[in-house]
C-alpha cells in the first residue's frame, strides 16, 4: 500500500462518490538520498562488515563470504539464501518480490533483518564448521559490559538503596529507558535534579502513570519484558526487573530474548547470563540486585524466554499464534528499544499524532513502549509537541536524544 496516496475513496459502487477512507501512509524504504534509512545501508552495515571481520581471526572462508556481501549491498542487488542454509524456504516466503532488486528499494526493515541473516551466514554462525555458534559480535558486547560507564553506573545504586519506592520506581524506569544515558535515571533521586530534569524534558510522551496502575504494588501479576539491546541497555533492564520482583509489583517476570545475534547489540540468553554474573561481581546494591535475580532465576521468579519470531522482519500483528498467547497470558508486555516499536506500531511514515491506542489495539494485552527514538517512525504525540519538535529542525526522531514511555492498558 505504499504507492498510494493519503487518501482513498470507497468506489464500491462504482462512481467513487463513497466516504474518504484513510490509507495506510507508505512503508519507509532506503532509496531516499540524505534518509535515516539510506544512511544505515549505506554507511551503517558495510561499517559493521569491517567491525566484525577485524574482531575475530576468520579464515579465508569467512573474508571470502564477507567481501562477496559488501558487494552485494553497496552495489549488487538481494541474493537468496543458498540451498544448503535451513532456513531458505522461510526467508524466500518473507522477501517474495525483493530478490532480484537493489537492497535499497525493498522496505528498510526487512532490508536491516536480512542484512543480519546474510551476515550471520557469512561468518558460518549457524555452521556446520568450527565457528557454528559463534557470537560476531561478542567482543562489542562484552567490552561495553566491562567499561568504567557501567562501572559508575551501578555505583550509583548504592545511593538508591534507601530512596523511598517511588522514588526509586521513577529511578529505574528511567533508566531502563534510556539504556546508554541510564545514568540520567538513577540520579533521578540521588541528588542531581538537574540530570533528572533534563532527562524528564527530553521524554515526548510519558504515560509513565499508567505503566505502574497496571503494576500496582502487592498485585499478583505476570510482566513480560522484550528485551532490546545487551550490555549496557540489559543491565537496567535487569534492575527494574528486580524492583517489579523486590516490591511485588509482580509475582513473576517473563523476559524475552533474541534466539541469534541480531542487529549487534541484541540480547540473548548468553547476554543475560553475563549481565548477570556483571551485576553478582559489583560490589554494595548492584550485587544485592544481581544475587536476588540469579536467585530468581533458580526459583521461577524471572524466566527467559526466546522466539524465532524475534528474528524475523515482520510486525507484532503478524506473531504466531502460540506467541500471541503468552503475551494475551501477562498483565502487561513492555517492549523495549527503537526496533520493538517498529515492529509495534509498524515501519511507516505515521503521522506523529496517530493515537498509539490505535496503532497497538492488535497486540493481545496491554502494551507499555519504553524506546529511545533512532528510527523515522512515531505516534502517539500531541499535537503541540509534535509541532513545537518540528519547528525546532533538528533530528529528533533519529538522533537518540529523545524518548518516549507509551501505554495502552
Amino acid at each position: 500500500m505504499g504507492d498510494r496516496g493519503p487518501l482513498a475513496a470507497d468506489d464500491g459502487d462504482g462512481a467513487g462518490s463513497g466516504p474518504a477512507v484513510a490509507a495506510d501512509p507508505p512503508v519507509i524504504m532506503s532509496d531516499e538520498p540524505g534518509s535515516f534509512a539510506r544512511g544505515v545501508l549505506a554507511e551503517r552495515h558495510p561499517a559493521i562488515i569491517r567491525q566484525v571481520r577485524a574482531a575475530f581471526p576468520y579464515e579465508r572462508r569467512q573474508h571470502e563470504a564477507l567481501d562477496a556481501l559488501l558487494d552485494e549491498i553497496t552495489g549488487g542487488v538481494v541474493e537468496p539464501l543458498g540451498p544448503e542454509d535451513h532456513d531458505r524456504e522461510q526467508w524466500a516466503e518473507w522477501g517474495r518480490g525483493h530478490f532480484g532488486r537493489s537492497w535499497y528499494d525493498v522496505p528498510f526493515l526487512w532490508a536491516e533483518s536480512y542484512f543480519y541473516r546474510r551476515l550471520l551466514g557469512a561468518v558460518g554462525y549457524f555452521g556446520p564448521g568450527a565457528w557454528q555458534g559463534v557470537d560476531p559480535f561478542a567482543p562489542f558486547k562484552r567490552a561495553e559490559l566491562r567499561g568504567e560507564a557501567v562501572e559508575e553506573e551501578l555505583r550509583a545504586l548504592d545511593a538508591l538503596a534507601d530512596a523511598p519506592a517511588d522514588e526509586r520506581a521513577t529511578a529505574l524506569l528511567r533508566a531502563s529507558l534510556w539504556g546508554n544515558r541510564a545514568d540520567l535515571g538513577f540520579r533521578v533521586s540521588a541528588g542531581e535534579p538537574t540530570a533528572g530534569a533534563a532527562a524528564a524534558s527530553d521524554l515526548v510522551a510519558d504515560d509513565s502513570a499508567s505503566l505502574w496502575q497496571l503494576l500496582p504494588a502487592g498485585g499478583s501479576s505476570t510482566t513480560a519484558v522484550v528485551a532490546d539491546n545487551a550490555g549496557r541497555e540489559l543491565i537496567p533492564d535487569l534492575i527494574l526487573v528486580d524492583h517489579l520482583l523486590e516490591h511485588r509489583h509482580a509475582e513473576r517476570v517473563v523476559l524475552h530474548v533474541k534466539p541469534y545475534p541480531y542487529y549487534v547489540s541484541d540480547a540473548m540468553t548468553a547476554d543475560v547470563v553475563d549481565c548477570l554474573r556483571r551485576l553478582t561481581e559489583a560490589p554494595g546494591e548492584a550485587g544485592r540486585i544481581g544475587g536476588r535475580l540469579w536467585r530468581a532465576m533458580a526459583t521461577g521468579g524471572l524466566e527467559v524466554r526466546t522466539d524465532p519470531f524475534f528474528c524475523a522482519p515482520l510486525p507484532y500483528d503478524e506473531m504466531p499464534e502460540d506467541l500471541r498467547k503468552q503475551f494475551a497470558d501477562v498483565t502487561l508486555t513492555i517492549l523495549k528499544g527503537d526496533l520493538n516499536y517498529r515492529r509495534l506500531v509498524g515501519d511507516r511514515l505515521w503521522d506523529a499524532t496517530m493515537p498509539f491506542p490505535a496503532r497497538t489495539a492488535h497486540f493481545p494485552g496491554a502494551v507499555a513502549a519504553l524506546r529511545t527514538l533512532k528510527s523515522d517512525v512515531i505516534v502517539g504525540l500531541d499535537q503541540a509537541t509534535s509541532d513545537t519538535l518540528e519547528r525546532s529542525g533538528a533530528a529528533w526522531r533519529t538522533s537518540g536524544t529523545h524518548a518516549l514511555v507509551q501505554v495502552r492498558g
